[in-house]
């Protein structure tokens, strides 16, 4: 369970994961730190990476899985979100630039969106309900970016899982779910975690709205089927 600081990883000798740490820490700085011609708006690819960096907040593991089954990979990066989550307790860090990076250099880049994707779908409710995100990355991520449909933001070198915390502008990937359940879920933690400290009032009520709008979704559902 060995995570690396970048500055961490700058000091490492005659490490085995060293090579993927450092290739993704590159792609961190070079890529989703920095603007892209097919972005759509202004700033950086991820617009928090840049702090994250100066502030030595981010952290990298790598993750053997040859050996592993699905849900034993599961319930480590469950771990990881235990980790995270009792470190902010114990740290002063800044919320918003906090970021662990589970590295998976051992899943084939075919395997990727079989493996990485079905994980990431499969904890996500279980992340969401405790205030965090956890996105997919790899060579085959088709996801395409909110300002731009042509653009790819998740390719990643090698395959891997972020996790962070949830803020305000994650709304978009919480109400797109096709499943109402899942999208009344995620809404509701949304609304909890924020609650009355929105700083934007638009974001509040369009939450509001579309959760109002799956339940009654669901209610007209649940009384034609009766």
């Amino acid at each position: 369970m060995q995570l690396y600081t970048p500055i961490e990883i700058q000091q490492l000798q005659e490490n085995e994961d060293l090579p993927y740490l450092n290739q993704i820490l590159e792609w961190v700085k070079t890529f989703l730190g920095k603007p892209h011609p097919l972005l759509g708006r202004p700033g950086a690819v991820c617009p928090f990476v840049p702090h994250s960096i100066r502030t030595n907040s981010i952290r990298l593991a790598v993750i053997r899985s040859k050996d592993l089954y699905p849900e034993q990979i599961e319930n480590l990066v469950k771990r990881y979100r235990d980790i995270f989550l009792e470190m902010d307790a114990k740290e002063q860090e800044s919320r918003i630039s906090k970021a662990f990076l589970l590295i998976f250099p051992d899943i084939d880049i075919e395997d990727a969106p079989k493996i990485i994707d079905s994980i990431q779908q499969k904890l996500k409710p279980l992340f969401v309900e405790s205030g965090l995100m956890i996105g997919e990355f790899h060579k085959r991520n088709e996801s395409p970016g909110l300002h731009n449909p042509d653009f790819r933001p998740l390719r990643s070198p090698v395959p891997l899982l972020a996790i962070r915390f949830m803020v305000e502008a994650d709304l978009p990937f919480l109400q797109s779910p096709v499943d109402l359940h899942l999208r009344i879920r995620y809404l509701e933690a949304y609304l909890k975690r924020f609650g009355g400290k929105f700083t934007d009032e638009n974001r509040f009520k369009t939450a509001y709205q579309v959760l109002a709008l799956a339940k009654a979704e669901v209610e007209a559902a649940t009384l034609v089927s009766h």
